[in-house]
């Protein structure tokens, strides 16, 4: 028995010692061993890698050697004892730069070979030509597989519901590339507990909650953002072990649905963004499992609050931007559970009210950007749970409370935009400073009117992390107050008034340091040459400050930068080639306004790039970009030169990503480009200003996205292509200052409906102006002066209903390029004449609305309709042939500041309305048939002369009285002594002075004729004197 048990000791230490030594050979890749993986397992992954495409090398594992272990490549796992591969995790996991490292290209049906896969992860990759491969349906031991984000496109097959071992499906999409023609193939998924759909077009998938609902295990149900259109009832539900019901992002714009409060297992539930309206439903059961509610971006009533909120424990509750109004609701302050309370974006106008301070278990306040008032109570100190407290963008004033310093667990303060009276800037961070070096990390005083010096007591948060006080009067130097501040991630001091200089000691001790925003204040950066910041920072924006003439050397060492904004800082020098290295990975980069100069060969541009190298002094031809990156490009005002065409139609396999491209005021030449075709999701185009000819292609009719087209001073002639009806989007259309021809197509009316700008001035358009003009809605500015343009004025300019609208509505002439961040959000700019000058508007074009028609052919009355344009600014019809009256309701055009009808042939009285024109700082009605008295007011008796000359008209501002009646008075008559008029004798004085000058004229003329010699002299001094004239006619004219 003994023996036996030695033995047994033997062997288990045999079998140990050789698995401690098997697994120490598959870890060090011993070759003494055989290889784990099934050599046909092995060939089916190498041809798979054949067929995808890894620009960054991510399989680079993955080799064709005998002795190379498939169990030991990136990414697989296989099972240790049968050496099956189990699971593949091909995800992509650096999100931020994942066109880098994305995988793309095909996906080879080898991967049925692997019979025992059951985990797939392919996310966050790049198969944009690819649609999701319908044999995954056939890999039946797949119980989880995610391609979310991945870029698939087109219909989801219906075999995916095959796989009937599935517990784990995430499906979601970008910008809806995925679509769904029903989701009946689900049902068969009855293993399911999480789905995630996400930004899938589920449009057609009128039957989603019936198939979901039969999925009893389903424990986390993602369908954000789907277009679904409609929620319908759900007497019972059967998927009673949700936990996670995420349905944010539609357009159900109806009440909410009962069912979803009463699921009793349901933790966290996201329905924001989806047009809910009414109250939170009552439900009868008693639920007390809700985490977290998310009712955001709906028309939510909270009148009344149903009794079954305040059962609920430790609840995240977000009500933002739902325009609730008035005082906050006192029924809060039963609900003692809360521990987050988010009603941001609102427009609750009263105090804080003073019960809102005993919610001592809350641990997150937001109540940004509402309309609260008064003063912050210091009762707030008792608030002593509070992590997170945002107030910012209210009215709020008075003191700021030094109780504050009471919240030892506060970890972020936003007191921004506000109204607070701050005599000493220093009691602020000394009353935050109580609570040591495990104090506040976060804190934001933006745009809270604080003056002065930065206080010494700043140095005192030392657990400062992000700090932003940006957008006030602080003035002084970049103190080493700042410096001291070790922890700082995040800094801003933006828009400020600092000056003096800067050395690089001030950034000693700020070696976390990830971004830095100081734009907007007279600061000069002075380091040695070879200086090396302590910090590697993520963000730089240091706009306006003195950094040149010099390129800032510092910067090559700066390697993880993915925001750079150095504009108008002074540089004059070249790009050094070394800086293109860092670009590859910027998102965003502005280099503008400097006197940068040199010819520029190559941009490399980083993921989602907005590049800006504008109104800077650049030569040669246009770069080489890789438009498949970039989102904007600005190389507007340099002296770029050279033909277009290989900019846009180079490298004709290329994805054309750009949705901004502006090149306007360089010197290029050549005709437009015809390869729009290629451009397709191009949405503002500026080519304005430069040397560019031919016809507009057919072509750009492709460019249906695009929203802003500026072609404006160059040289293109010919008609307008009917294509362009087809760019639906457009809602700026500058083609002034070329040749075309033509007249203006009815389709402008009737197809760009969205048109906000119409800008076609100095062209040789012709005929009448189409009444379709009338359908233009959201036209604001409207600029057709300069053509050769006839017939009458459209009756129906009325319906331009943008011009007419008093509810002081604007439009953002702006276009958001996808990314979040305010900065990538690019202004629209418009040349306009108004007031006689030609200027530029950029901040302002949301507020201006004008018609400019001068300088046509029109002719016949000019409409009474046309008053009913009651916000236009700006009217010009001068230089036409309008006849008839003025019209009499012209002042109730009440927000005109300039009005021209001057050189026209109106006729009759100026109307007495047009004292009704108080904002009026131009008018020119000279050169007309009007008569009688200017009307009397202010503004009009304060205009220049000139304004009414060419005129039969009297009183102020004029140096003609008026008679009793109002009219102009006859000449006067001047009498002799004796009573009688001398009339008569004026007349027989003229007509004498006539006689006399018309016999001596051809006295002496006719015999310098007859003389000979002075008749050749005559004529010799009358040629000299022509010549003269003519040299100084080409001199100077």
């Amino acid at each position: 028995m003994e023996r036996t048990m030695r033995v047994v000791l033997l062997l288990i230490r045999f079998l140990a010692i050789a698995t401690i030594t098997f697994s120490i050979s598959l870890c060090n890749g011993n070759p003494g061993w055989p290889p784990l993986c099934k050599e046909s397992e092995r060939q089916a992954l190498l041809m798979f890698k054949q067929d995808l495409k890894d620009p960054a090398n991510r399989l680079a594992s993955w080799v064709a050697e005998e002795d190379s272990d498939c169990c030991s490549w990136t990414g697989v796992v296989c099972d240790h004892i049968t050496g099956h591969i189990h699971e593949l995790h091909l995800n992509n996991t650096d999100c931020y730069l994942c066109f880098k490292s994305s995988f793309g290209g095909k996906i080879n049906p080898s991967l049925l070979s692997l019979k025992h896969l059951n985990y797939l992860d392919l996310s966050y990759n790049d198969f944009s030509t690819t649609q999701i491969p319908s044999f995954f349906g056939s890999m039946t031991s797949l119980t989880h597989l995610n391609l979310g984000h991945s870029k698939f496109y087109g219909i989801i097959p219906h075999k995916l519901g095959n796989l009937s071992s599935l517990c784990y499906l995430n499906l979601s999409s970008f910008y809806s590339y995925l679509k769904v023609e029903n989701l009946q193939w689900i049902s068969g998924l009855s293993l399911l507990k999480h789905l995630d759909l996400s930004s899938v077009n589920l449009s057609k998938a009128s039957d989603w909650l019936q198939v979901t609902n039969t999925l009893p295990s389903l424990v986390e149900l993602h369908m954000s953002d789907c277009e679904l259109h409609q929620i319908p009832p759900l007497p019972t539900p059967n998927f009673t072990s949700l936990v996670v019901l995420d349905l944010s992002s539609n357009n159900f714009y109806s009440l909410m649905p009962r069912w979803v409060f009463s699921l009793k297992n349901l933790v966290s539930l996201h329905i924001s963004d989806c047009g809910f309206q009414g109250p939170i439903p009552s439900i009868s059961e008693n639920i007390t499992s809700l985490r977290e509610i998310d009712l955001s971006y709906n028309y939510i009533s909270l009148d009344p609050i149903p009794k079954w909120f305040f059962n609920q424990k430790f609840l995240a509750l977000s009500l933002e931007y739902n325009q609730l109004t008035g005082q906050l609701p006192s029924s809060f302050q039963n609900m003692t559970g809360l521990k987050v309370l988010n009603l941001e974006g609102n427009a609750f106008n009263s105090t804080i009210p003073e019960w809102l301070y005993s919610l001592n278990n809350l641990e997150s306040l937001l109540l940004s950007l509402n309309a609260l008032r008064g003063e912050i109570s210091s009762s707030i100190g008792n608030m002593t749970s509070l992590v997170n407290l945002h107030l910012d963008g209210n009215q709020l004033e008075g003191k700021i409370p030094n109780s504050l310093g009471h919240l030892c667990k506060l970890k972020v303060l936003d007191l921004s935009e506000n109204h607070f009276t701050v005599r000493r800037p220093s009691e602020i961070f000394e009353s935050l400073s109580g609570c040591g070096p495990d104090g506040i990390k976060s804190l934001s005083l933006r745009y809270t009117n604080i003056s002065g010096p930065i206080p010494i007591s700043l140095g005192n948060l030392s657990s400062l992390e992000k700090l932003d006080i940006s957008i006030n009067q602080f003035n002084g130097t970049f103190t080493e107050v700042i410096g001291q501040l070790k922890m700082l991630t995040n800094l801003d001091i933006s828009y400020n008034s600092f000056e003096g200089v800067v050395s690089e000691v001030s950034f000693g001790n700020l070696t976390k340091l990830k971004h830095f925003n100081a734009n907007g204040n007279s600061l000069t950066l002075k380091t040695s040459r070879d200086w090396v910041p302590p910090f590697q920072l993520e963000r730089l924006q240091l706009d306006s400050w003195h950094l040149g003439p010099e390129w800032p050397m510092w910067l090559q060492k700066q390697t993880q930068l993915t925001y750079l904004s150095l504009s108008g800082t002074g540089i004059s020098s070249t790009i050094p080639t070394w800086f293109w290295n860092l670009t590859s990975q910027l998102g965003y980069l502005n280099l503008s306004h400097n006197q940068l100069y040199g010819e520029i060969q190559n941009i490399v541009a980083g993921p989602f790039s907005i590049v800006d190298l504008g109104s800077n002094q650049f030569t040669g031809a246009l770069p080489i970009v890789a438009t498949s990156l970039l989102l904007s490009l600005d190389l507007s005002h340099s002296s770029f030169s050279g033909s277009v065409f290989h900019f846009f139609c180079d490298r004709p396999d290329e994805l054309k990503e750009p949705y901004i491209i502006r090149l306007g005021n360089n010197l290029l030449t050549g005709e437009v480009p015809d390869c729009w075709m290629s451009w397709q999701y191009l949405g503002a185009l500026n080519l304005e200003n430069n040397y560019i000819t031919g016809n507009i292609p057919v072509s750009m009719g492709y460019l249906q996205d695009l929203r802003s087209l500026h072609l404006r001073n160059n040289h293109l002639y010919g008609e307008l292509p009917h294509s362009l009806q087809n760019c639906t989007s457009l809602s700026v259309v500058d083609l002034g200052g070329n040749g075309l021809v033509g007249s203006i197509p009815i389709w402008m009316g009737t197809s760009l409906s969205e048109l906000k700008i119409l800008n076609l001035r100095s062209n040789e358009f012709e005929g009448d102006i189409p009444s379709e003009i009338c359908y233009l809605k959201s036209l604001r500015i409207l600029d057709l002066a300069r053509n050769k343009l006839s017939g009458t004025l459209p009756r129906c300019f009325h319906n331009l209903s943008a011009m007419a609208d008093l509810s002081g509505s604007f439009w953002f002439p702006r276009y958001v390029t996808g990314v979040s961040d305010e900065a990538f959000t690019i202004p629209d700019d418009a040349v306009l004449v108004t007031k006689g000058k030609e200027l530029e508007y950029t901040k302002i074009l949301k507020f201006v609305k004008s018609m400019d028609l001068s300088c046509n052919f029109m002719y016949g009355e000019i409409p009474e309709e046309l008053t009913g344009l009651l916000t236009l600014q700006s009217l010009n019809l001068s230089n036409n042939r309008f006849t008839g009256r003025f019209p009499s309701k012209i002042g109730n055009m009440a927000q005109l500041e300039s009005l021209d009808f001057s050189m026209n042939q109106l006729d009759g009285e100026i109307p007495p309305s047009m004292t009704n024109l108080t904002f009026l700082s131009l008018l020119n009605l000279s050169y007309n048939n009007l008569r009688g008295r200017i009307p009397e007011s202010t503004q009009l008796q304060s205009l220049d002369q000139s304004s009414f000359v060419g005129n039969e008209l009297c009183g102020a501002p004029l140096n003609k009285n008026c008679s009793a009646n109002g009219v102009m008075p006859p000449p006067t008559v001047e009498q002799d002594g004796g009573g009688g008029y001398r009339l008569l004798e004026d007349k027989w004085f003229y007509v004498s002075l006539g006689v006399g000058f018309f016999t001596g004229f051809w006295i002496v003329l006719g015999s310098l004729l007859v003389n000979m010699p002075w008749s050749i002299l005559l004529s010799q001094l009358l040629n000299r004197i022509v010549l003269k004239m003519y040299h100084v006619i080409v001199e100077y004219v």
